[in-house]
């Protein structure tokens, strides 16, 4: 297995070579765990392989590790992204590194050996605090440890047999290995599999950290486009969809490669997915507007499922600032596939295999070629309203409550339409007596 020094790590990341994808954002250790860790260094402790990805990929990543800001480097490739061990690295740079200045306060970074500390394999001679409370007669910080004239001065005052002991447990870090491992790969998914089964922070990846990475530039930023997509839904009462990352991407990828699973997008062109982002987003705008139109649909949790939106992004999906014009024998054909899928529940058995099949046919649709969706067997029988339990998150409950809403009812009350774009963006189990009123 290779490894590397301490020295050549600081140096690398200094460089550019080693590198903190943008994934990997926010998983830093406390300083009580920082310090075990130099001292599993310091006694020759197993500490674990760092992971790293040498790609030629240019991948969006943290300027910033922990509290320092790395420097604008152009650097060669290929470059090592770091797939796991974020925090071990981070905590290494931060304790030794010397040439950078911290830009927020981090405790942590400030590891001293305590060379008055009874030596015990079990307990740790290293800790972490605030200069300030540093004893010098007794804290030795790290970091002088690779700064030559930083470590005369600190061992200057020292009486001989402490400058020596301070001698040892240099040699100790300047000579330590750190192992690592490497994947070589162009391929993402292997990256995604191979992240989620080493991951020891039981913290999933999920494809939209990688995405983000992948598809980031300078005016881009995947994750920031989904929350102005939400802000822009708000209105409509469908900001959850903007919200729910799963259901997006499985939007972008059945418009962009007729599957509906998100990880189809995993080894997706970037560029591409920036450059279609307004053809998706205008799909999902046309989707809602037809689902409230045609299916009094105010809300994603009216949505008997809401996999019911990604067939329907994708027959509204184009470019530019255009909108689809439907005819009339389209927008019956959807209505006949959207109340057929609802009433069979027909994306509970095989829902992904079932979608795609449904994307084939709604692309045939919007092409005018001909078209089977929404054709396949229905049988609804009395024992449908009958024998259904109602309850507010089953398909079933879903499906009757938007057949009544499109039926124009009436308050018990007062005789007034009931306006079911209030009704419905907000229903709970309060608002069912609409349905079945208690006290009427």
């Amino acid at each position: 297995m290779e490894s590397l020094t301490i020295r050549q790590i600081i140096e690398h990341i200094v460089r550019g070579q080693i590198r903190i994808p943008a994934f990997q954002r926010g998983f830093v250790w406390d300083s009580e765990m920082v310090a075990y860790l130099m001292d599993s260094i310091y006694k020759g402790f197993p500490i674990g392989a760092l992971l790293l990805w040498r790609t030629r990929e240019t991948l969006k990543f943290e300027r910033q590790l922990g509290p320092f800001r790395l420097p604008e480097v152009d650097p060669d490739f290929p470059i090592d992204y770091v797939l796991d061990g974020q925090q071990r690295i981070t905590s290494i740079f931060g304790v030794f590194q010397t040439d950078l200045t911290s830009v927020d306060d981090a405790d942590w970074s400030n590891v001293y050996f305590d060379y008055r500390a009874d030596p015990n394999m079990q307990e740790s001679q290293f800790v972490a605090i605030e200069p300030e409370k540093a004893d010098l007669n007794r804290h030795f910080l790290l970091r002088n440890f690779f700064d030559t004239a930083g470590y005369r001065r600190a061992t200057s005052s020292l009486d001989e047999a402490t400058a020596g002991q301070m001698d040892q447990v240099q040699a100790v870090f300047k000579e330590a290995r750190i192992p690592v491992e490497q994947l070589q790969t162009e391929d993402r998914k292997t990256v995604a599999i191979v992240f989620a089964r080493i991951n020891t922070r039981k913290v999933d990846l999920n494809t939209i950290q990688l995405l983000t990475a992948w598809t980031w530039s300078e005016e881009f930023d995947l994750q920031n486009r989904f929350t102005e997509l939400s802000d822009e839904l708000q209105p409509f009462g469908f900001q959850d969809v903007g919200l729910d990352q799963n259901l997006l991407l499985r939007c972008f990828a059945a418009v962009l490669t007729q599957s509906a699973s998100e990880t189809a997008l995993v080894n997706f062109d970037g560029a591409t997915i920036r450059s279609r982002f307004d053809e998706i987003r205008n799909g999902i705008l046309g989707a809602i507007d037809f689902l409230k139109t045609n299916v009094s649909v105010h809300a994603l949790h009216n949505l008997p499922n809401p996999s019911l939106l990604i067939p329907l992004t994708v027959f509204f999906a184009v470019a530019g600032a255009s909108q689809l014009k439907t005819t009339d024998e389209q927008r019956r054909t959807i209505l006949r596939w959207f109340w057929r899928t609802c009433f069979t529940n027909r994306y509970k058995s095989q829902p992904t295999k079932t979608v795609e099949g449904d994307i084939e046919q709604v692309i045939r649709l919007k092409r005018r070629d001909p078209s089977k969706l929404g054709e396949f067997p229905v049988q609804i029988g009395e024992d449908f309203f009958t024998e259904n339990s109602f309850r507010i998150d089953s398909v079933a409950t879903r499906t009757f409550i938007l057949m009544l809403a499109n039926h124009r009812p009436k308050s018990f009350v007062s005789g007034n339409f009931v306006t079911l774009s209030a009704v419905l963006k907000e229903y709970n189990r309060n608002e069912f007596h609409h349905l079945f009123p208690k006290s009427f």
